[in-house]
């Protein structure tokens, strides 16, 4: 036999297990690595995605190592794979230490490439209009832009993330980024020095791009304009923290005309046309220098300027009249179906914003020839009235029209009430493989509510538990006798609840809510019982409550919906996660209700197919905060009778980590001494 023929090629199948093999490069390249049969077998099914095509989706338990497992074959693929996340937490993971990871096991150099949303990049056109306005800036923003103007001197990527003392929410770094609205393209002065041009430049060599669904979903929506994509092409797609993905498409596909829509476009066409006339002033004392006499010429008439300026007004004042006719609509929901009826008390104030608007685009389509930012007015303009008549004729039944009241700030919104079409023909259109994964994807050991409302119908699939070992790790807590979640009793039962069992906890806990006034209520009557230290959302931003919470012995963190996914707080600081209900979407949100009714209409029971599935999927993200190590130990607690009074209880309880359960405190208290 001759020796001489060319070996054939191991598979990616094949070259992953070598990897993940006991004395195997990942073996030496991490300390304590331990072989896991849950890793191998994940990271095996997504090399034959990745390899044979095709779309996988697949449950990866907590602690199975789901990222290494994923990124490895993504890596000896030798193709481009986009990897996108739920969460900018996971998305700094993947890019800061696990793609640096891999290489050292490997011994290879991983060209990866992090994305952000365009408002995370200091936008040079937008800073430079705001540096010749500077003298009419208040003090502190003057501050604000020397500071930023230090650090564009030093900055090689423009990402505000560098600048450490940057607060979250400072109202002037939206005046010098710049949305997909607001760019100008390849019109703007500065497009060769641009940072979202630099990094999609990186982001185009880049074997392994990494984003977030935000940005995924946005790109997505936007790929039909002339300038608004900015992730490359890629064949090959991992979707990390998919459960995530419907809610993320169903915000960007959807259609608005929002207070903060109308008054950035107000303000921005107000700058763009302040900059004209300073421009021709100075053009126009040039002129009168060198000739020595000056007139209103076409190019330089000051009584354009006036009419767009008054224009601009005239939206902002109808805007206004519009805004508060909504708020007056809206009752005290912060979220109202727009009913026939209302859509016909709104519909003058509505009209009376397009014809402003009709009046502005008149004035600026009078000039033959406009700047860069005043034909990104008109634009922006026009579609945003294109919008505004949209959302005031709700008969469209794709989607639920409904207004929504966020602080000061009002909202018309279109949402599409299926998505699954939306995510398989435009979010992952055009990917021959597809991986869809999370650790809470599958209800009760079926996959077919994910598989149906992420587009997947008749994808593979694979659930691999978790590595935790829950029946030693972790301690069920369901209380007998419980009112009615429906009734006052119940807040005031789980209040004392709540009390005794952080007693026994020794605080060290997050109690999570399906509300804020539940919340607020049973906080109220906590907070006079116990002497542990506590904190309740919405007294600090996130990042600080967490901040605190971690730093502080015994602390408790009281929290709604925003704390049920993708905090992470490992050992003792964490021994015990306490939900309050079940936690179903609301029937009398403007969006839940129409994808009940459309199920109903089609003959389904939206209760089981939809409901449920929500709220089990939602309950195990809230408890999966609590086991992150091998090391953890806690207290799962679910104060919600309806877990053992209704028949679909079963459903949830089939869903839920196999811990042992109880109802008596003493026990909790034996278990965590």
């Amino acid at each position: 036999m001759r020796s001489d023929l060319p070996t054939a090629k191991p598979s990616l199948a094949a070259q992953v297990n070598a990897v993940f093999a006991d004395g195997g490069p990942l073996a030496g390249a991490l300390e304590g690595f331990e072989p896991r049969p849950g890793q191998r077998e994940f990271a095996e099914a997504v090399a034959n995605t990745l390899e044979a095509g095709g779309t996988l989706v697949a449950e990866a338990g907590t602690g199975i190592g789901k990222t290494l497992a994923y990124l490895v074959p993504a890596v000896l693929s030798g193709q481009r794979v986009l990897i996108s996340t739920g969460t900018r937490n996971l998305q700094d993971q993947v890019f800061y230490k696990d793609v640096p990871t891999v290489g050292r096991a490997l011994n290879i150099e991983v060209n990866a490439a992090y994305m952000k949303g365009r408002t995370n990049y200091l936008c040079r056109h937008r800073f430079d209009r705001l540096q010749e306005a500077a003298a009419g800036l208040p003090a502190s923003d003057r501050r604000w832009l020397a500071h930023i103007g230090a650090w564009l001197e030093a900055t090689d990527t423009g990402d505000r993330s560098e600048i450490e003392d940057l607060p979250d929410h400072l109202p002037l770094w939206s005046d010098v980024t710049a949305t997909s609205e607001q760019c100008l393209g390849r019109d703007c002065p500065r497009y060769a020095d641009c940072f979202v041009t630099r990094m999609r430049d990186r982001a185009a060599e880049a074997q392994i791009v990494i984003v977030n669904h935000h940005l995924l979903c946005a790109d997505a929506s936007v790929r039909r304009g002339a300038f608004g994509e900015v992730i490359p092409e890629s064949e090959l797609v991992i979707i990390d923290e998919a459960h995530q993905l419907e809610d993320v498409v169903t915000q960007y596909f959807g259609v608005a005309v929002t207070t903060h829509r109308l008054d950035e476009f107000c303000r921005d066409a107000a700058a763009a046309t302040g900059a004209l006339s300073a421009r021709e002033a100075m053009d126009a004392r040039d002129a009168f220098g060198a000739s020595g006499a000056h007139g209103n010429s076409p190019i330089n008439d000051p009584r354009f300027v006036d009419a767009v300026s008054d224009a601009v007004s005239d939206v902002e004042r109808a805007g206004r009249r519009f805004f508060a006719a909504l708020r007056l609509e809206s009752g005290p929901s912060d979220r109202a179906t727009m009913s026939p009826e209302i859509a016909v008390r709104v519909r003058e104030p509505g009209l009376d914003v397009t014809a402003a608007i009709d009046s502005l685009v008149g004035r600026l389509t009078s000039r033959a020839e406009l700047p860069a930012d005043l034909t990104s007015a008109l634009q922006r303009a026009r579609a945003l009235r294109d919008d505004l008549v949209r959302l005031l004729s709700p008969d469209d039944d794709r989607y639920v029209h409904f207004i929504e009241i966020r602080g000061r700030g009002v909202a018309l919104r279109a949402s599409p009430i299926e998505v699954a079409d939306i995510i398989r023909d435009s979010v992952l259109a055009g990917r021959r493989a597809t991986v869809l994964t999370s650790a809470t994807l599958a209800v009760d050991g079926s996959f077919d509510y994910a598989a149906r409302r992420l587009g997947a119908d008749g994808a593979r699939t694979l659930r691999v538990p978790s590595e935790f070992d829950f029946r030693t790790q972790a301690i069920l807590f369901l209380p007998d006798e419980m009112p009615d979640p429906r009734t006052p009793e119940f807040n005031r039962a789980v209040a004392w609840i709540v009390s005794d069992l952080l007693d026994r906890t020794r605080g060290r806990a997050f109690v999570l809510f399906t509300s804020h006034a539940a919340m607020r209520e049973v906080f109220a009557v906590v907070e006079r019982r116990v002497t542990w230290p506590l904190f309740v959302q919405g007294s600090a931003p996130r990042t600080a409550l967490l901040r605190d919470f971690r730093a502080t012995p015994n602390a408790v963190l009281f929290a709604t919906s925003s704390f049920w996914q993708g905090v992470d707080v490992a050992g003792e600081a964490l021994s015990a996660v306490i939900i309050d209900r079940l936690p179903f979407a609301s029937p009398g949100d403007p969006l839940v209700a129409a994808r009940i009714n459309a199920l109903r209409t089609k003959g389904r029971d939206p209760f089981q197919e939809y409901q449920v599935p929500f709220a089990t999927l939602t309950l195990l993200q809230g408890l999966g905060r609590l086991i992150r190590t091998r090391a953890d130990r806690g207290l799962l607690a679910i104060l919600d009778p309806r877990l053992t009074t209704k028949g679909y209880g079963r459903r949830f309880l089939g869903s839920l980590p196999p811990a042992p359960i109880t109802s008596d405190v003493e026990a909790v208290e034996r278990f965590l001494a």
